[in-house]
């Protein structure tokens, strides 16, 4: 299956999440190195490498990144997680969902992580209220882009994202959401949201809250055991 298309166009508000005076990163998914091209502005001497499972988008990145990796992070021994254990942060920007375990990854992660680095991670949030609208009439069709990219083998709401760091050894230290669609028609899919949480025995507000966000944007570190 071909992977999500291409673009030049960073997530900044997942940049900002990347801390800024790190030695060495690893970006899972690198796409065409936009994000790396952006953060070695702020941070010139950090060694990026990334991870890219197309080789067509891995020889893009190449033009930002001090090294790229052809092939599925899912393959890779744990010598892999080893060899790279001076890694300060880890970046999934939208690719934990295109996992098939995404919690075994970030497992390997925390073994090797030191207690300062961190995992930075944008994730799609299935519960948007889109997604809902579509559900309650039948119409579940993936796309090629978007909540429902055909290439998304996972599913995450904010509650689910929260418990793949705490059930893999992390804690969230920043947890931020993302609103990209203006639809006009929002406000009242989210009050139909209310109706229907208030009947299921769960807050209202908070699941019209939960519906907004497009996508969740997190900062975890080890928890300290």
């Amino acid at each position: 299956m071909l992977q999500t298309p291409i673009q030049e166009i960073h997530n900044a508000e997942l940049l900002k999440l990347i801390p800024k005076n790190i030695k060495k990163i690893i970006e899972v998914g690198c796409s065409s190195g936009a994000l790396a091209r952006e953060y070695k502005k702020i941070n010139a001497g950090c060694e990026y490498i990334g991870i890219e499972i197309s080789a067509d988008y891995g020889g893009l990145a190449k033009r930002y990144c001090d090294k790229v990796i052809i092939g599925d992070i899912e393959g890779y021994p744990l010598d892999f997680y080893n060899q790279n254990s001076d890694v300060d942060c880890w970046i999934f920007a939208d690719v934990l969902e295109h996992l098939k375990d995404p919690w075994e990854i970030l497992r390997k992660i925390n073994s090797v992580l030191p207690q300062r680095g961190s995992v930075v991670a944008c994730i799609p949030n299935v519960q948007h209220w889109s997604v809902q609208a579509k559900i309650s009439t039948g119409d579940f069709r993936y796309q090629d882009i978007g909540l429902l990219d055909r290439t998304h083998l996972r599913w995450f709401t904010r509650k689910t994202i929260i418990e793949l760091f705490e059930q893999t050894g992390f804690e969230i230290k920043d947890f931020l959401w993302r609103s990209i669609s203006s639809d006009p028609r929002k406000g009242e899919f989210l009050q139909v949201i209310k109706s229907l949480a208030f009947l299921a025995g769960s807050d209202p507000e908070q699941a019209a809250i939960d519906a907004s966000p497009d996508q969740y944007l997190a900062l975890a570190t080890p928890r300290v055991i």
